[in-house]
């Protein structure tokens, strides 16, 4: 019987240290680096109504550009960690349309001028200091420039910019009445917090970006609920 017993320790005590040898590590490899990233876009917002829709004006586009510092998992290098420190901006384009953004009153005026004055160009700008945070996937880790990559994770932003700008003042025949630039920078309707949702999947250096703003653009009760989606082109080391 003792013999038995013995014999099943030994069988249990090698089969435990055979299985912590295969045991893959846990934590971080030493190898880090920081990479550039850069995203070119083209925006939409969700939710907005027919009277917004309608005056929207040819192709709105963002441009993001962050620092990365990408950690690999030891256990298997092909998945890795990603977090840093950006800009992300966006550009929507009007047509016969002004948006009051210094406006005193409870909501966002925005004012059809099909039958007024109003500028051949015009548009409203935002740009955000963001912190993007990616779980990342690369078939080939040790070549990552000849490698299929997946990324999904989430970015945190506070507002830094908003503004409006017009080009070139015309009439309701499209007569050119000025030509100049007006500007105006405002920031009391919109959230000062962006939390977005982002996936980027490609090979090599180049992938396609998607993101989609989990929060409204701007402040409750003050404009209807529109939501920020932005897909494109990003250009990466990872």
């Amino acid at each position: 019987m003792k013999k038995i017993v013995l014999l099943v320790l030994a069988s249990v005590s090698v089969f435990s240290l055979s299985a912590q040898n295969k045991k893959k590590p846990i934590g971080f490899t030493s190898q880090t680096g920081d990479h550039f990233m850069l995203q070119l876009t083209t925006d939409h917002w969700i939710g907005t109504p027919d009277s917004i829709s309608s005056h929207k004006k040819g192709l709105a586009r963002g441009l993001n550009v962050y620092v990365m510092l990408d950690q690999r998992f030891k256990g298997d290098p092909r998945f890795s960690v990603a977090f840093g420190l950006g800009v992300g901006t966006s550009g929507m384009y009007f047509k016969n349309m002004s948006i009051d953004i210094k406006s005193k009153t409870n909501k966002l005026p925005f004012n059809n001028l099909d039958s007024l004055d109003r500028f051949k160009k015009y548009k409203l700008a935002t740009a955000f200091l963001e912190v993007p945070i990616e779980l990342r996937f690369s078939s080939n880790p040790e070549r990552d420039n000849k490698s299929i990559k997946g990324a999904i994770g989430f970015k945190v932003g506070t507002l830094l910019n908003v503004h409006t700008k017009g080009k070139t003042l015309q009439d309701k025949n499209g007569k050119t009445l000025y030509n100049y630039t007006a500007k105006e920078t405002a920031k009391p309707f919109f959230n000062s917090t962006r939390i977005a949702a982002t996936a980027r999947v490609g090979y090599g250096n180049f992938s396609l970006v998607a993101s989609y703003q989990l929060n409204n653009i701007f402040k409750d009760g003050v404009a209807a609920d529109v939501k920020l989606f932005q897909v494109g082109l990003c250009i990466s080391g990872l």
